[in-house]
This record gives structure tokens, C-alpha cells and sequence, in this order.
């Protein structure tokens, strides 16, 4: 009783900052006291012993792979908000960095992206989606920092090897026209270049890099390395005196807040290149938070870059709704702003790349951390996280046992902070839905009659944003359309005469790459086709398949009808295949089983329960030759499934017992040309 009589005179002595907490009470805000209340910690920021180091902002990754594929087909206005809550300053999360996949034609974890050049003499700066994403990024973040790094590479690079630094000169090359390509037909300017995504590096192909982007009059592009783990880059720059000078910054993927001598004894920036990689829930969230502040803290990396940018890819590939937000349902509209796009605001809104990082920033007495940032012209923004353990938890690495429990904290701003008379409160608290807010504005802070000073009641799992930035906000839209699951019947003819983007809406390329393409000699109904283009394997990043295939559709399809035009470009070798019940893709799509019907031009046709083509259901001999269209026509319902070959009965009630779901497929028997056409589906609820 007294401590409540104690606690009730403190808030008459001094005017307590809450804020209305909506129907849930004041009671669940926490409060805030502009003084010494309460028994706590107290923590100084002060910037009189200079400053720490450079800030250089929160981003995320596109690509690796094919993460933002499903994005591109949204309808309006509904793909314009969802890049506005990623981009647009002051909104949403606000990125401050881009960093996008050099599509190489290969499998990077949820599909394959286009290449720029798949062949030697082949070069097209408007394929894939990349470049329209970061067009659109810059329209409502001129100053967004844009990143480029390859995953995989296309074959020719190799010269029969899987390897990309066979021909150092060559690889420079194709990295190198790909910027150039950026600015020259998207007006695209390059801030970063990586070398080969959590792959080796080769010393000599980064000093060959520089000097071709020198040679090119690109020494603005700075380089960064090696995007793996912290160790062998640091030793090798700290040995190569030239090694050390060319690489500006250090990218680690998944450094778990902490870094290592060597890393810092080059004294260059360090980066957390990737990070992040987890479902989106609050305890994605929660991961965000505390990997935000203590990647500085802990590690002093001066950027943290989430994979991935937007959960645009179907939900059960690898690593589904790793996004900041979900976008995975173009045909119905349907998205949704997840709380890591808040936790991203809570530093996005309040700091710019430029600023710096105070020396004054560390962790709380009883679990959580601070950090503190300011622009040099008086400006100061300061970030409290109280994540626990539990509700915090990254994909990767393990995370070390540790407590938070409630506490006051007291901050007292001192040197050219001491004068600031008001602050600006920004709260979120993440767990059960009668507590939780995200990213709400409470009552400023009046620090005059305190000494510079005030204290917060912190509980776990919170994160307060104080900054005497004013223009923050939380930026909304009418809610988009109900979730609906993938339309029942879809046909593409793919007749679009000048298509904007290089893929068809929906299918999503798990080996190969499949693109309108059309036949300049067919003035018929095949003028506009689906095309298989590739012709040899890429350089791999990951376990591409033998044969090529793109899905699409619901994963939950059981009992459907796939029919489709098939062109065999190949004679004698060449095979093309359609498919339902597609049970696997992203970096296992080798081991996807599903129904498979294939014809080859050597006149034979095979029905396989899985795409590596060990499990054969039936096989047998049909009118097939390379250069004709055929119609092939999947059927597979309960255990049975029979094709048709241009509408008469090829094979019927083959027993198929495994999977019982999965997606629609196309796709062909090897790296060679191949022309889909009038594709549909109907599937049978």
C-alpha cells in the first residue's frame, strides 16, 4: 500500500507522460518519468568524448532467390502500397539500403533469376524484376544506397567448370556490365558490389574487379567482401596490403551480433551483409529488434541488411514468409504488413545513413540494450529494446541463453544533448494481442525541468524510439482484398506483344529459365510462346536440377487437369514434360516427386513419380518428333492419373499414391529450347 501512496505522490510531483492506450487501458502503456523516480539504472549519453563510428542504415535483400517474384504481378494500388511500406521514407520501413541478386540464372534458394547475358554474346538489361524494383525504390527513396551480388552465374562463364573464377577478366566483365547496364538503360547508379554469395572468394578476382570498375570510370562503386563468414577476408586483407585497399567494407551473413579481432583490426566498415531470415511473427520481429541495436553494440557492423526484402514466393518453398512483410497472392491481392516492417521504422525513420553512432551505447542492467545516433546538428535519436530471450530467437546462429526482466532506466544527455527540451516517444510491444502495439506515437517527453534527464519503465519485449525528429509516422492504406487461394481454373495463351516483365505472371522458375519469347516465322496461333532458354547449366549456387521446371499454382492441388502446347526445339534428345502434385522446389527441388508426363523427340513417352525420372510409372512409344506442337493433357485424381497426346488417349489409370498435393509444372528434360504454349489448369475442389 505505501508503495502504491509512494508511487501516486511521484506522479503528483511530476507530470507523468503517458498515452491513452485505446480501449486497453492506460494501464498497458508504459509509463514514462521525466526525472529520478524510481530505483533503476542510469545510463549517460554523451557525446563530449567524440562520436562512434558511421551509420550506415537498415536494408534488406531481393534475390537469392527469386524472393520478390510473385510481387511483380500484383494489381494496382495494391503493389504500389506494398512498396511504399518498404521504401517510402517515413511510412513504413523505410529502407535505407536495396541489395538486390545479379540474376545468374541458377537456383538461389526459392527459385532461379534471370541473367543479364546467358550467353557470350547475349546481353538484355530488362529481364527479370530486379531492375524494376530498384527503379521503384529510388522513386520514393532517392537516396536508398543500392547493393548488387551474384549467387550464381551463367555456364559460359565457367568453360566447363562450376567455378566462376576460371577466366578473372571474364566474370569482371559480366559484374561489371551489369552496372554499367544499371545506369545506362535504368539510370541506375550502383553503390556496392559484392563477389559470390557466401561462396569463395578469389583474391586476385577482386583486384581484378576494381581495376575493371576503374578502368570503366566507375570508382564511386565501392567493393564489398566476401558476404560469408568474417574469416579468412579479415586475415587475407590484414596479409595484402593491396587486398586491404580495394575492399571498402566487410559483409558477414548471420554474425549473430558479434564480430572478430581480425575483422576489426582492418579498420574498415563492417557490415552485416544478411541477416535476419526468419519467419515473420513477433518473434521474427523480436529477432529484428535486438539484432538492430546489438549488431553495433556487440559487433560494431554499422549496417544490418534483412533476407529477405518481401515474402513474394509461394509459401512452401524454402524458407516461406522470411520476408519483412507477406506479398505472396497477386491473384487475389491479398498482403500483409508484418511487424518487422514497424521494428524496422523504430530506426529507420529516425537516423540517415551519415549519421553516427554515440560511444555512449551498451546494454541494460537487466537484459535488453540502447543505442544512440545523432546527425552532428543537434539531432539525437535514441533506441531501447527490452527483447527476451524466448522472443527473439533468430533462424541463425543458436543464440546464448539470456534474461530480461522489468526495470527502470534512467538517461541523462549530456554535452551538446544536455539543452534538448522535448522529445518524441515511439513504442511497440510485441506478444499477446491485448498488449500489443506496434510503432505507436505516445506523449512527447518535456526534459527541461529535469536536468536533462528521464527514466522509462521498461518490461520485456519492448522497444522505445526517443528522437527529436519530428517527421516520423505510421503510414497505412485501407485494408487489401480478403486472402483467397489460387484461382480453381488459370490458363496463359502468352500472347502479349511487348511484354513489361520477361516472365509470366505466377510461374516461378526452379530450374531454368522460362520467358515470353516470339517466333518471328509462325504467324499462327503460336506467335507468342513460353520459352525454356537455356542451353547449358549455370555456375550453381545451390543443387539445380538435371532437367529444367517452373511451378505454379496452389500447393494444395490434388485432383486437377493440366493441358499445354509443347514445341521440342531439340531433335532426337530433346524432352519436355508436364506435371501436377509437384511436392518440392527452392534449393531441394532435385528431390521433388509429383506426376510427371514427358515426351521425348525420339518418339517415346514416360510418366515418372518424380522429376529426376528414377521412379517410372509407365513408358512407352508415341508419334513425337522435335519441331511440331503437341498437346499434352495431365489428369490425376484419388490414386489414378492418365494423359492424353492432341486429345487421344496415351496412357490411363497409372496408380499414383505419392504425393498427395502439390503444384502444377512444365518444364524439359535438359538444359535445351523448349516452347510452351495455351497453358491451363483446372483444379477440382
Amino acid at each position: 500500500m505505501a508503495e502504491h501512496l509512494l508511487q501516486a505522490s511521484r506522479q503528483r510531483q511530476v507530470k507523468a507522460m503517458t498515452a491513452a492506450a485505446g480501449s486497453a487501458g492506460q494501464a498497458a502503456v508504459p509509463l514514462l518519468l521525466c526525472a529520478l523516480l524510481a530505483p533503476g539504472s542510469a545510463y549517460v549519453l554523451d557525446d563530449s568524448d567524440g562520436l562512434g563510428r558511421e551509420f550506415d542504415g537498415i536494408g534488406a535483400v531481393s534475390g537469392g532467390g527469386a524472393t520478390s517474384r510473385l510481387l511483380v504481378n500484383y494489381p494496382e494500388p495494391y503493389r504500389s502500397q506494398i512498396l511504399d511500406y518498404l521504401f517510402k521514407p517515413n511510412f513504413g520501413a523505410s529502407l535505407h539500403i536495396l541489395k538486390v541478386e545479379i540474376g545468374g540464372d541458377g537456383q538461389t534458394t526459392d527459385g532461379t533469376e534471370p541473367s543479364h547475358m546467358h550467353y557470350a554474346l547475349d546481353e538484355n538489361y530488362f529481364r527479370g524484376y530486379e531492375w524494376w524494383l530498384m527503379k521503384e525504390a529510388k522513386k520514393r527513396n532517392p537516396n536508398i544506397t543500392l547493393m548488387g551480388l551474384p549467387w550464381s552465374f551463367p555456364g559460359w562463364l565457367g568453360k566447363g567448370f562450376n567455378w566462376p573464377y576460371v577466366n578473372l577478366q571474364l566474370t569482371a566483365y559480366y559484374v561489371v556490365s551489369w552496372i554499367v547496364g544499371a545506369k545506362h538503360y535504368h539510370d541506375l547508379d550502383i553503390d556496392y558490389i559484392g563477389i559470390w554469395n557466401e561462396r569463395a572468394f578469389d583474391i586476385n578476382y577482386i583486384k581484378v574487379l576494381r581495376r575493371m570498375l576503374n578502368y570503366q570510370g566507375l570508382q564511386q562503386v565501392k567493393i564489398i567482401a566476401s558476404d560469408n563468414l568474417w574469416e579468412p577476408i579479415s586475415a587475407s586483407m590484414l596479409l595484402d596490403s593491396e587486398l586491404l585497399r580495394v575492399i571498402d567494407v566487410i559483409g558477414a551473413h548471420y554474425p549473430g551480433t558479434r564480430t572478430v579481432k581480425d575483422a576489426r583490426l582492418t579498420e574498415k566498415k563492417l557490415w552485416s551483409s544478411e541477416d535476419f531470415s526468419t519467419l515473420n511473427s513477433d518473434v521474427g520481429a523480436g529477432c529484428w529488434g535486438r539484432i538492430l541495436n546489438q549488431n553495433y553494440i556487440n559487433g560494431y557492423m554499422t549496417a544490418t541488411i534483412a533476407w529477405n526484402l518481401v515474402a513474394s514466393y509461394y509459401e512452401q518453398l524454402p524458407y516461406g514468409r522470411c520476408g519483412l512483410m507477406t506479398a505472396q497472392e497477386p491473384w487475389s491481392g491479398h498482403y500483409v504488413v508484418e511487424a518487422p516492417i514497424w521494428i524496422s521504422a523504430h530506426t529507420t525513420q529516425f537516423t540517415q545513413p551519415g549519421w553516427y553512432y554515440l560511444k555512449t551505447v551498451g546494454h541494460l542492467e537487466k537484459g535488453g540494450s540502447y543505442v544512440a545516433l545523432t546527425d552532428g546538428l543537434g539531432n539525437l535519436t535514441i533506441i531501447v529494446e527490452t527483447m527476451s530471450h524466448k522472443h527473439s530467437m533468430c533462424i541463425r546462429p543458436l543464440l546464448p541463453y539470456f534474461n530480461v526482466s522489468r526495470q527502470f532506466a534512467t538517461f541523462i544527455l549530456k554535452g551538446s544533448f544536455s539543452e534538448i527540451p522535448e522529445l518524441q516517444v515511439w513504442y511497440t510491444k510485441l506478444g499477446k494481442p491485448s498488449e500489443r502495439f506496434l510503432f505507436k506515437q505516445l506523449d512527447s517527453l518535456w526534459l527541461l525541468d529535469s536536468g536533462g534527464s528521464f527514466t522509462l519503465e521498461l518490461q520485456e519485449d519492448e522497444l522505445f524510439t526517443l528522437t527529436t525528429l519530428t517527421a516520423g509516422s505510421k503510414g497505412s492504406y485501407l485494408l487489401p482484398p480478403k486472402s483467397q487461394p489460387f484461382p480453381c481454373v488459370y490458363k496463359d495463351d502468352f500472347n502479349v506483344d511487348y511484354p513489361f516483365f520477361s516472365e509470366a505472371p505466377n510461374f516461378a522458375d526452379q530450374t531454368g529459365v522460362f520467358e515470353y519469347f516470339m517466333n518471328i516465322e509462325d504467324p499462327g496461333e503460336h506467335r507468342f510462346t513460353l520459352r525454356q532458354v537455356l542451353n547449358q547449366r549455370p555456375i550453381t549456387w545451390a543443387a539445380d536440377a538435371f532437367s529444367t521446371i517452373s511451378i505454379i499454382g496452389d500447393y494444395k492441388w490434388s485432383n486437377l487437369t493440366i493441358k499445354c502446347d509443347v514445341y521440342l526445339e531439340t531433335p532426337e534428345k530433346g524432352g519436355v514434360f508436364i506435371a501436377g502434385r509437384v511436392n518440392k522446389g527452392g534449393i531441394l527441388i532435385r528431390s521433388a516427386r509429383g506426376v510427371f508426363f514427358w515426351i521425348f523427340a525420339n518418339g517415346t513417352y514416360r510418366v515418372t513419380g518424380d522429376l529426376a525420372g528414377w521412379i517410372i510409372y509407365t513408358s512407352g512409344h508415341a508419334d513425337v518428333t522435335a519441331k511440331k506442337w503437341y498437346t499434352l493433357t495431365l489428369t490425376i485424381n484419388g490414386g489414378f492419373s492418365s494423359g492424353t497426346l492432341n486429345g487421344k488417349p496415351l496412357w490411363k489409370n497409372v496408380s499414383v499414391n505419392f504425393p498427395k498435393n502439390g503444384w502444377a509444372a512444365i518444364g524439359t528434360h535438359s538444359f535445351e529450347f523448349a516452347q510452351f504454349d495455351n497453358f491451363r489448369v483446372e483444379a477440382i475442389h
